[in-house]
Order: structure tokens, then sequence, then C-alpha cells
């Protein structure tokens, strides 16, 4: 005798699944045939719930159309025989025919004599392909009821073929949090009510498991005074709700009883944790495990899960709980599970190569935020390091862009003290961390023999917050390395900063490495995508500020950054450089990149260092092409020279009124005017810069321009001029403002001259009806075809220095144009 169940266009209220062992029979027309005394075996199925069996799920409509009979040696389709409740039977019921043997045709009547056996028969339905659609992520269950063992070696799914990413559980998630802060209003501890409540709208068994999740998450504490033996440790579901808090025992048996309620297969998993109260490098064989969390059966695959780590951290310094919602540790894949959770029974690793204790132990630990930032440890992989020649390496890649800190400090025996976020932004002095494009490399040096704690912190490249403990490590160092000391660099990382590309830099002379100054002097340069400013920082522990201000000389170009840079000790600089974009004037500068230098040799005296005042604009570059000046002569902003004097030249090609300014350190005074230094000459669109220096040292050449009619000088760049010539160089005349543009002078170049001697004069002045030198005598030049006025004229006794003047129209007036100034006599006061 047989049954034939016809399910109706129902829906149930929720539904249990029993997957079908290969034996039983699927039919042509897609029904399954279950053996009775097979189900009778299942407890779900068993005497004591005869009328639990609602009805069955088999397989979908189309796959059965397509495939007619199942493949020879293949899987046998799948197919849910769904349990009702008994407080749901009689609605389900009602919807159910039910067949006798009689009237079912007679092919279909004939079984073997071995089988006794009653077969139930289903047949599909839309509403059932309704609900498959809504369960597409999840395979069939196994049994409720009975304890199925973890799945044997073979691919398994991941947590990301479940679901993308958390945020498809915003709806559930919200609906939980709302519904367990009323259920907790009202007072209501009973787990049945709860579970009710929180998975109402859950469409499939993947979302009831979140809903129980979500609320153990926020609605338990965990209980720090349990944990510390000051009060009695509560793991009973009811107490644990009651008073809202619980140890992990509370929390793995809660988890079970909730799951047991929404048909969902859970386990309790005892094991040891790398949580509180764990000691870095502790033997844990022959230790009593001191945690619990649990493994969930979905579609037939087991899961881990821990709501106890997923609810916050225990903050040991200050004996309490802090709330912090981790969703981590919701469905975690073993590979990273195993990184803090080891078992007592192997199998549920859920590992094809299982970890043994000895390896779990020297493992690194790794925080949820390792995982999450999709870092991966290239060295070490064990936490203990000893230093070879007093250094040790550590080296992460990434996928996605991360900024990164580190923290060192003497060893303590607790792995989880302090923070989990690095809360100075300064770094330790101990080390060198460099960030490249997709790894970050630590290079530390203990300053000291002893052991030592290493936390590595990162965070988003772009975040605002501050960045979090990522993993930890045990460096013993037996003999430090001797080295001056690093100074501190509070922008984390050596090089180029990963965020470089971004502000404009593509390229850079110098590397993440320390960068030896050959006598005490080092250029970097830097290329760039788009035109930048730029402003650098040099830092060394025993370098004044006002000092290293003097010891840099920067040159924007519109593709290129130059810093020169000058070391006036002996050790270690940190060099920072800030940009921004050139003309977004209203941006702040951001650090593109941070480099270390060193210098063991040779220093730059004090004598030697750039000039006070030095703008941050040297050399030409990117203001001088848009002002319109170009064709420089000097292309560098630093100008050497043997002779004591140098020419610069370039193209004014906007007539722009320019003035020049030639200073110094202030406390050397000269006997003459440094403005006396200079001579400028313009020809057509040429413009010529004459310096003659006084002496050796170095000098600041500033070039500025009206870029406006009736505007105010503005700075074009400054050169630095270096002279190493000791005979000091004569000044030039004295230059008025009818020395204008076309004016130039041949003879003579100098402004100091000879007593009682006969001086050449050779000039040009365009427009002159009449040129004449006058001192104590006035003789008038005379024009050449060349255009050029020229005569020889006698200096005098010095009595009075000689003017050169002109007369331009008819008025006859004369306008001086230069003076010379005439050496006194010997002996003469």
């Amino acid at each position: 005798m047989s049954a034939k169940v016809a399910i109706q266009k129902f829906s149930f209220p929720f539904s249990c699944a029993a997957r079908l062992s290969q034996q039983h029979e699927v039919t042509q027309e897609g029904r399954v045939q279950v053996k009775l005394h097979d189900l009778q075996e299942n407890r779900v199925l068993s005497e004591a719930s005869p009328d639990a069996v609602t009805g069955a799920l088999a397989q979908n409509e189309q796959q059965a159309q397509k495939s007619p009979k199942p493949p020879p040696g293949g899987d046998r389709p799948a197919a849910r025989v769904l349990v009702g409740t008994n407080a749901c039977q009689s609605a389900v019921l009602s919807g159910l025919t039910v067949e006798g043997e009689d009237q079912r045709p007679v092919a279909k009547r004939q079984l073997s004599s071995e089988s006794a056996a009653r077969t139930i028969t289903v047949v599909k339905k839309s509403a059932v392909r309704k609900e498959a659609e809504e369960h597409r992520y999840l395979k069939p269950k196994a049994h409720l009821g009975q304890r199925a063992p973890p799945p044997a070696a073979g691919k398994r799914r991941r947590r990301k073929d479940l679901f993308t990413n958390s945020e498809v559980f915003n709806r559930v998630d919200s609906h939980v949090i709302r519904a367990g802060a009323e259920l907790k209003d009202k007072c209501v501890f009973d787990v049945k009510t709860i579970v009710q409540s929180i998975t109402r709208g859950a469409r499939n068994e993947l979302e009831r498991l979140r809903s129980v999740w979500v609320w153990l998450c926020h609605n338990i504490e965990y209980d720090v005074s349990g944990y510390l033996g000051r009060s009695e440790r509560l793991c009973c579901p009811e107490e644990v709700i009651a008073a809202g808090r619980g140890v992990c025992c509370g929390y793995s048996s809660l988890c079970t009883e909730m799951c047991r309620e929404v048909g969902i297969e859970c386990q309790e998993v005892p094991g040891h944790s790398k949580g509180i109260g764990y000691l870095q490098g502790q033997s844990l064989k022959n230790v009593t495990s001191d945690h619990l969390w649990n493994s969930v059966l979905l579609g037939g695959q087991w899961f881990l899960l821990d709501a106890c780590w997923g609810a916050g951290r225990v903050d040991v310094q200050h004996e309490s709980f802090i709330k912090r919602f981790d969703d981590f540790y919701f469905l975690t894949d073993p590979e990273e599970f195993i990184e803090s959770h080891f078992p007592d029974e192997e199998k549920w690793q859920l590992l094809d190569a299982p970890l043994p204790l000895e390896e779990f132990e020297r493992r690194v630990f790794k925080t949820s935020a390792f995982f999450t930032m999709g870092l991966r440890l290239v060295q070490p992989h064990h936490f203990h390091i000893v230093t070879d020649d007093g250094e040790a390496n550590v080296s992460l890649s990434f996928s996605r862009p991360a900024t990164f800190t580190y923290e060192i400090a003497q060893h303590q025996d607790l792995l989880h003290r302090g923070a989990p976020e690095q809360k100075d932004s300064s770094i330790s002095s101990f080390g060198l961390l460099t960030v490249s494009h997709r790894s970050m490399k630590l290079q530390l040096l203990p300053p000291a023999s002893g052991v030592y704690d290493v936390k590595v912190f990162a965070g988003p490249l772009a975040a605002t917050t501050a960045l979090t403990w990522v993993c930890s490590f045990t460096v013993d160092c037996p003999i430090p390395r001797a080295m001056e000391e690093i100074p501190e660099n509070p922008f984390l990382s050596w090089g180029l900063q990963p965020v470089a590309g971004s502000l404009g830099i593509v390229g850079s002379s110098q590397g993440s490495k320390a960068a030896e100054a050959e006598e005490g002097v080092l250029e970097l340069a830097l290329k760039t995508s788009r035109p930048l400013m730029v402003l650098c920082e040099l830092v060394h522990p025993g370098l004044d500020a006002a000092v290293a201000k003097r010891c840099l000389a920067t040159q924007i170009q519109p593709d290129a950054l130059t810093c020169h840079v000058l070391c006036p000790l002996r050790g270690f600089y940190r060099l920072s450089v800030f940009v921004r974009d050139y003309e977004k004037t209203e941006v702040k500068f951001q650090n593109a990149g941070n480099f270390l230098l060193h210098c063991k040799g040779k220093v730059v005296g004090p004598d030697d260092l750039y000039p006070p005042n030095l703008s941050s604009v040297c050399g030409p570059g990117t203001r001088t092409l848009e002002a319109g000046l170009s064709k420089f002569s000097h292309t560098t902003a630093l100008v050497s020279t043997q002779q004591g004097r140098c020419n610069v030249t370039f193209h004014n090609q906007r007539e722009l009124e320019l003035h020049t300014v030639l200073s110094r350190e202030e406390n050397k005074p000269a006997a003459v005017p440094l403005s006396r230094q200079l001579f400028c000459t313009y020809t057509d669109s040429k413009v010529t810069v004459s310096v003659s220096l006084p002496d050796a040292g170095v000098y600041r050449l500033g070039l500025y321009a009206k870029t406006s009619p009736g505007g105010d000088f503005s700075p074009m760049c400054d050169f630095v001029l270096r002279n190493s010539c000791d005979q000091p160089g004569p000044p030039f005349p004295a230059v008025y403002s009818a020395w204008r543009k076309g004016c130039v002078l041949f003879e003579p170049r100098v402004g100091l001259l000879e007593p009682l001697a006969w001086v050449r004069f050779r000039a040009r002045v365009p427009g002159a009806q009449r040129v004449s030198v006058m001192g104590e005598t006035q003789t008038d030049l005379k024009l050449n075809k060349s255009r050029v006025w020229e005569g020889e004229v006698f200096s005098g006794t010095g009595l009075q220095p000689l003017k050169l003047a002109a007369a331009s129209g008819d008025s006859g007036d004369m306008a001086v144009l230069l003076t010379f100034d005439i050496k006194q006599l010997e002996g003469e006061v």
C-alpha cells in the first residue's frame, strides 16, 4: 500500500529539510519515492511525531523536464522533505490529498517481492518553485535532530559564495536590532518568543541564522566580572538573556538553542582561542581549552561563527567590555578562523589539511581587520623573530590601497593589551616602514638587547579615523646594531606615500632606503604629472629648525620638483615633501613622501648654508614661464662661480618691469651696498643680469616683476650664487631711472675708477641727442658709426664722482644715467 501526497499552492511558515540518500528513487515524472522504512529510522519522522510529515519538495520542475532520467553514475536529483510543526499541521494537511494503492496504474503498482515498504510520491507545484528561488544560494539541509559530521575533504563553499557582502543583510539587521530593543523594553526573556519576533520577515535559512547572530551580538555583553571569577558565570540561555551578559559558553549555548528554534543544525565547538588571557608563545598541549564557539549546517555544509567575538572586545586594562559589532566572525572561512580558534576535535577545523597545535601556537596573531582589509603576510610566518645583525623584517601585501604604522615596546606576556587603535600619530624611531603600491615592509632596529612586542596597525588609504591593530610579533634582539638615531616620522612610512600618484607625483630619484649625502650634499628630484607647488621639511635630532630652513632650496617646474639638501651634521635626516596643485591656492599641502638621508662623511659648514630668506621657488620654472620669462642661461637654482662674477640672461617676452635684489647672511656687513654688485641690461627682449660678488660665500639673487600695470613687484624666482673666489669683485656704477631699455654700457664695466687716470667710455643710449661725462670737468662723447657714444675721460683727483648724462629732444636738459666713484688718493682722507 502506498500514499500519494499532492502539494497544493501554499507556503510553509517555516520548514526543515532532509536530504534524500542516493538509494531513494526518482521517477521519470520528477517525483521522489522515499522508502518509508528508511524514514522511520530518522528521528524527525519517527513514531513520536507521525503527523509531522506535511509534504515533500522535489527538484526543480524545469530540471525534471530537461533531464527526465538521472545521468548514469551521476548524482541523483536533490530533494527535500518539508517538515512542519504541530501548530501548522491542520493548515497544511487541509491542502493535501491522499490516494490509495488501488487507484494507481497497474504498471506503477508492481513492486518486487522483497520490498514491502510504503512509498510517498511528491508532486512539485509553482509555490515550491517560488520558495526554491528564495533559497537559491542554499542547498537542501541535512536531517535535523541527528548530529551530522563535518563534510569530507573537497571543494567547499566559502562565505563569499553565500553572500557578496554584509550589506545584503541591511533589512534583516535593522529589523533584528529594532525588535531586540523592543523585546528588551518589554522584559521578554523567552527564547522561543524572541526567535519568532526577530526572524519575522526572514525569507530563508541564511537570513534566519543572520537574525539569531545579530541579536546575540547586540543584546548580550561579555561578562567580564564572571570571567575574572568575581561573579557566577552565566551559561543557561534564560539566565544569559535575563542578565544580558554571559561568557563564551553563554553565547554558544544560546546560539545553539535559538538555532534549534528556527530549524538550523548548530553545534557548540570547544577549543583554544587567542583571546583575552592568551600569552604569546605559551604551550597549549595538555591545557584545558578555554573557549566555545559554534558551527552551523547550511546547505549540507558546516560553517563557523563566534557571536562572543562578534559582540565586541574586552578592555583588559580597565576590566570592561566594549561593544563593537564585528561582522567578520559570522560564517568565517575556516582558513581564517583557524588563525585565532583551535578546536579540541580536529574535524571542526573544517580544513582539508588540519593544522597541528604546535603550528597554531607559532602562527602570527591576526585580528579580524587583517582579513577584512585584504592583507596577506609575506614574512615572517611565525610570531617569534630573532634579529640578524640587530635587524628584523616584516612584510605584508595588500590588494586595496592602505596605510600603515607600528608600535614597538618592551615585551609583556598578555597579547591583548592596550587599545586596538593607534592613538599617537608619531612613529617609533626604532625601525623603517615603507609602503609601496601593493606591499608594506618594516625594518625593525631594536635599540638594545631584549625582547620586544611589535604591533602593526593599518587602515584604508583615505581613512580619517585612527589606524587599527592588524597583527602582532615578538622580536628577540640578542645584540643590537650600533647606529645613529633615526628621526621620528609622523607621516608613518618612508619613500613616496601611496597617495603620491593621486597628488601628481609619478617618480622619485630616491627610494625608501637611506640615501647617502656625499660631501654633505644631496639632490631629490621628483617627476610630476601636472604642475605642483612644493614645501619641504628637513629634520635631524640635533638640528635647529631655523638652521634646517637654510639647508633647503627647491625648484618648481611644470613637470618636475627638485630639492637641494645640505647636511651640516652627521647622522640620519628626514626629508618630508608636501605638495598641492599649483593653481589651487585654497587647497592644503599634503604629505607626498618622506625620505631618509644619511651623512657619514664631510658636512657642510655654517658659512656654506643657503642664504636666509630664500624663496620656496628657486630657479626658473612654472612661475617664470607664466610671466613670460624664458630662455634662461642657467636652468638650475644653483649657480657657482670661481671668478667672483657671472651673467644670468633670459628673455622678457611681455616687457615686464623687472627688479633684482642681491643679499646674503646679515651678519656680514659689506663695504659697498650689495645693490651696486648688480647691473641689468635690457636689449630688445633679452635681459642680462651681471653680478660681481665682493668676496667668497653664498648669495641670493632675487628676481621680481610687475605682472600687472600699477601692481607691486612679485617674486619670480631666486638663484643661489656660490662664489669660491677670494678676490673681491668691484661694484658696478650706480644706476638711475633714465637708464632704460636699450641702454648698454660697454666701458667701463666697473663703478670704482682709478684717480688721475684716463678712462675710455663707450655706451649706447637710444634717442640721445647728446651724451657727456661730468666730473671735475665735462667731456662730451662722440657718436660713432655703430651708434655708440665713446670718448676718453680724465677721472680727476676723486673730489667728485663721474656722471654719465644724456640729453634727449630739443630741451637740452641733461639726465643722469650712471655715476662712477673715484678711488681716493693715497694719504688723502
